[in-house]
């Protein structure tokens, strides 16, 4: 069998950076510290990244809006328990925090929520995290709600000034059943719970107004899909009373993805989908789907919507687009003529967040692979004019940023899987001759999420170590068609476990890893990867497992209505295929489990039952089997407090020192390990 790895060469990297003597500079002065620097044993290299430093000045950036002069986004901070805050800027200026504390932007439709405020001729309206209430904000005053104080939450909100209300997502927990997700209309000044417009689907998003205001396009799905399963595309136009008439389904026998619904200035309707293996744009009339060309292949424009409002496409005038083209693990910025003629914006990033257009100008949220991500204005040939706001206050120097290395691996049933390697780098310390690091595989959630390649600093914390990491795309990632998604579909537990001990061994072969200290991590879906490698695998000498899941039976049975239904796409229809459920559940085959195991858990967590990670710490610590249990009050499906971030990083280090037997530079707080002898 013939392994194959794609590189990406360290000129490649370092001509990605915007000023090629820096790079040289710093380049040169690396390789004078590395040949002064001491030898160490993998693990133990003192490194100036701490667990504090992932979290100190960091914010995230994203929901950009203009309005007026000004342009507008949220803001999330670790700092502030993950408070979410509305920013505004305009040239000229710096940027300003509107909302103040305890105001917290974030909505909870879906669980995963997104699109949580709109803004509209200086107004904004927002969801506030705690009620779930929608509050109208005028920069200076008071936030007032318009929505009642009930069980009823909103997401995906857009001002129809046509007639002067807001439409949005509407999800009502009032009854004894599942909440109901509608479309509906707000009044945008007095309290309500708004008027329903459309009904009847188990899910309905992305509602998108034609630029003139005369029709509506949305999507909705059904149970047990999920939006990246089949989607159905709708559109209407209003009456005089503002109710949907002409109501239009697009695509009546649904198999395929349709997303992100978008209106050109002449009220053409065009929409995303992925009905030929790959999402690409559509143009859409009646039933019919016709390709927009793009020159592009084997790239995604698109993604899964685990969050309402997500954009992968934007239309400029005379039949222009722009484009974000995912391949693999790294995206472009695509410029479209009207005659299909592609070009890529040299924009010297490999991910995108929101985007707006301006005239001549773009303002966007631009990741890249050797510093902080940031919002920042570009011309229309990609050339980056501005840094509006960066996500960390600090950045690191090059010299330990490692470059990424994307890796294609053969697996032992036929096939190949993906992923992003990171070798160890520090500028301090040197490796002790003729031996292999210790390696991480960190396995990503979802499990439609993509390994990406932009600033991982919490990469960094491991290889900066001594530690080498590889960021798995196991089948069922995006970025690779969707057949490579659809792969897991009846086998999670299965293809996503082979992938992850196939890739640690291959890597281990090649020498890039020592193959008695390969290491598993993974929150929530890749939790319970985690937890599955270690109950049918003996790859992994240690693992950690951050909120997975442990008995997916009762997962079925306990977890939201978002997801309620997923399984029977990842293993099959429950209760009538239990017997899978059984058989794929870790804590069912206790008897696997010999590696030690840590597990972090928030006790406030809606999707993962906090009783997922006690059930299986109880079985294992019974057994005897080296075990931690690392729990935070208050703390919801994915840490979003700096403090507990903080905390689970060093307990992860820690761990894996007592229970691999090395010893790291950084002076860490203890944690219980039940049965470590």
């Amino acid at each position: 069998m013939i392994a194959r790895i794609l590189l990406v060469s360290m000129m490649v990297w370092l001509m990605a950076c915007s000023d090629e003597s820096v790079v040289s500079s710093q380049t040169d002065e690396a390789a004078v510290k590395a040949d002064s620097s001491a030898q160490m044993p993998y693990g133990s290299w003192p490194s100036d990244i701490t667990a504090a430093s992932l979290v100190e000045g960091s914010r995230g950036i994203g929901g950009l809006r203009k309005d007026g002069d000004y342009f507008y986004w949220l803001e999330s901070r670790p700092e502030q328990g993950g408070r979410n805050t509305i920013m505004r800027w305009q040239p000229g200026m710096e940027p300003e925090e509107l909302l103040s504390e305890p105001f917290n932007v974030r909505t909870r439709v879906q669980e995963y929520g997104g699109s949580s405020f709109t803004v509209h001729d200086g107004v904004l309206w927002f969801s506030n995290f705690t009620d779930q209430r929608i509050y109208r904000f005028v920069a200076g005053a008071s936030p007032e709600p318009i929505t009642p104080d009930a069980a009823l939450r909103y997401a995906g909100c857009s001002f129809d000034s046509s007639r002067n209300r807001l439409l949005c997502i509407r999800e009502d927990h009032r009854g004894l059943e599942e909440p109901v997700n509608t479309l509906v209309a707000l009044n945008p000044a007095e309290e309500g719970e708004g008027d329903v417009l459309f009904s009847g689907t188990d899910f309905v998003s992305a509602p998108r107004l034609s630029p003139d205001g005369t029709r509506i396009a949305f999507t909705s799905w059904m149970h047990p899909n999920m939006p990246w399963d089949s989607t159905t595309l709708h559109s209407a136009r209003f009456d005089e009373l503002g109710a949907f008439v002409n109501l239009t389904t697009h695509n009546p026998a649904s198999r395929e993805s349709v997303i992100d619904p978008q209106w050109r200035e002449d009220n053409t309707l065009i929409a995303i989908s992925d009905r030929d293996n790959w999402w690409k744009p559509y143009i859409i009339a009646g039933t019919a789907f016709t390709a927009i060309e793009t020159g592009l292949e084997n790239v995604e424009i698109g993604g899964p919507d685990w969050t309402i409002g997500g954009r992968y496409y934007w239309l400029l005038p005379e039949g222009q687009m722009l484009l974000v083209a995912r391949q693999g693990s790294v995206e472009q910025l695509i410029a479209l003529d009207s005659q299909g003629r592609q070009r890529v914006l040299d924009t010297g990033a490999v991910s995108y967040g929101s985007l707006v257009v301006d005239k001549d100008t773009l303002y966007f949220t631009a990741g890249f692979a050797d510093r902080p991500s940031a919002l920042v204005s570009a011309n229309l040939d990609g050339a980056i004019q501005d840094v509006i706001r960066r996500s960390s206050d600090a950045a690191l120097d090059a010299m330990w940023i490692p470059p990424y290395e994307q890796v294609t691996f053969p697996l032992p049933s036929g096939g190949e899987a993906y992923g992003v390697y990171f070798a160890p780098q520090n500028p301090h310390a040197t490796a002790i001759a003729g031996t292999a690091p210790p390696l991480i595989v960190s396995v990503h959630g979802g499990p439609t999420s993509v390994a990406g390649v932009s600033y991982r600093p919490e990469h960094y914390y491991w290889t900066s170590r001594g530690f080498a990491v590889l960021d798995l795309n196991y089948r069922g990632s995006t970025g690779f068609g969707r057949d490579y998604r659809r792969a897991l579909y009846g086998q999670w537990g299965i293809t996503d476990v082979e992938d992850a001990s196939a890739g640690a061994a291959w890597l281990a072969e090649q020498g890039l890893a020592d193959p008695e200290r390969l290491i598993i991590r993974g929150g929530s879906a890749g939790g319970y990867t985690t937890l599955a490698v270690h109950a049918f695998y003996d790859t992994f000498a240690a693992g950690a497992s951050y909120y997975g899941v442990s008995d997916i039976e009762a997962l079925a049975k306990d977890t939201h209505k978002f997801e309620s239904r997923y399984l029977d796409q990842l293993i099959g229809p429950y209760p009538e295929r239990k017997d899978l459920y059984v058989e794929r559940s870790p804590i069912h085959h206790l008897d696997g489990f010999k590696a030690p195991l840590l597990l972090l858990q928030g006790l406030d967590d809606p999707i993962v039952p906090p009783n997922q990670s006690a059930m299986i710490y109880e079985a294992l610590k019974s057994r005897g089997v080296p075990t931690a249990y690392v729990a935070f009050e208050g703390e919801s499906h994915g840490f979003r407090k700096a403090e507990n971030q903080i905390a689970a990083r060093e307990a992860e280090l820690y761990f894996y020192a007592k229970v691999l037997g090395f010893a790291p530079a950084d002076n860490l707080p203890e944690i219980t390990i039940d049965n470590l002898q």
